[in-house]
């Protein structure tokens, strides 16, 4: 899809569900507690603070519980938090951004960011221990969605290295991100992007090799954001900023906590996972250093994203920080958690 299909996307959808009822209004369950609807990406040990803050009981120390469903890319996330049907997003900030350039007079803000760098790992049919990026040339390589922040990424990165796609590279865009990995099992491409712990296992399993991370070679980027209408967050502060000091200790656990400790909380999220897989994952996520500690979006992390976006040719147009995020939320509960 190219940037003039998104804006136009982006503001039919603003249009649309400017009309259409809140039906994901926050109440008080039988327990006490309030319930946030959470639509997010994908379902990744990449975004292993998330599921701990509910795990070790962060959300409810904040009387917060939360219900999550997965989107299965950033446009059907985005679209569940315009209609109402989710409170928070939880997908790359480009979903926002689009709307934010169609015109929405009610766009979605990023109020906390998670991860700060691509979190998929290069996976080949082949074992290649001295792999280069420009070994890639002439290749097929799945990488996710056209105008989706991790196909951008790692074309970012293919063009640091000279390359260039359909001309050095064929990236393949036909696949939606949640069949990307069976797509390539039954023979399509000759490498694929892949997240932990679906990667670690399918190593393990002996399908294919991981030879790169495209996080480490790509740099920091915003990448995965936490993201509400701007007219939600108006009303529910105090659930906004309780959201965000849970997973903000999450991320304070997981990085002090060694991966063999923090993988039996992680269990009841990926129940077909086994417990080595689940720390094989957090421990090369710590690695390349994945979370965002202070979860506040930062200008040149933020430039680098639009680098990104501009250079796929999906921007139409800069827009400031202060555009797209508000950073007053994390930076308050930064202060209060570091002091």
């Amino acid at each position: 899809m190219n940037k003039k299909s998104h804006l136009t996307a982006a503001v039919a959808l603003s249009a649309l569900f400017a009309f259409l009822p809140l039906s994901a209004c926050a109440e008080k369950d039988d327990d006490g507690l309030t319930t946030l609807k959470i639509n997010e990406v994908t379902h990744s040990v990449f975004y292993a603070p998330l599921y701990l803050a509910d795990a070790l009981g962060y959300f409810e120390e904040e009387g917060l519980k939360i219900e999550l469903t997965n989107g299965g890319g950033a446009d059907n996330v985005m679209a569940s938090v315009l209609s109402g049907d989710s409170d928070i997003g939880f997908c790359g900030p480009e979903a926002a951004l689009y709307v934010l350039i169609g015109g929405s007079s009610d766009v979605p803000k990023v109020f906390g960011q998670l991860t700060k760098r691509d979190g998929s790992f290069l996976v080949s049919r082949t074992p290649e221990p001295n792999f280069k990026w420009e070994d890639l040339k002439g290749k097929e390589i799945l990488a996710g969605r056209k105008g989706g922040v991790p196909a951008m990424t790692f074309e970012y990165v293919l063009k640091a290295h000279g390359l260039t796609d359909g001309v050095d590279v064929n990236l393949n865009y036909d696949v939606a991100f949640n069949l990307m990995t069976s797509a390539f099992e039954a023979g399509t491409a000759d490498y694929c992007t892949m997240f932990d712990p679906v990667a670690y296992e399918y190593e393990a399993a002996g399908k294919g090799y991981v030879v790169a991370s495209v996080g480490e070679e790509s740099g920091e980027i915003p990448y995965t954001c936490f993201m509400a209408k701007q007219s939600w967050l108006n009303k529910n502060e105090r659930k906004a900023e309780g959201f965000l000091r849970a997973v903000m200790k999450a991320i304070k656990y997981v990085n002090e906590t060694s991966e063999t400790t923090v993988a039996p909380y992680l269990k009841k999220y990926f129940e077909s996972t086994s417990e080595a897989s689940l720390a094989a994952s957090v421990k090369r996520y710590k690695a390349i250093d994945s979370w965002q500690t202070g979860m506040a979006m930062d200008e040149a992390s933020f430039t680098r994203l639009q680098d990104v976006i501009d250079g796929a040719g999906e921007l139409s147009r800069r827009v400031s920080l202060n555009e797209l995020a508000v950073n007053s939320y994390a930076e308050k509960i930064y202060g209060e958690l570091y002091k």
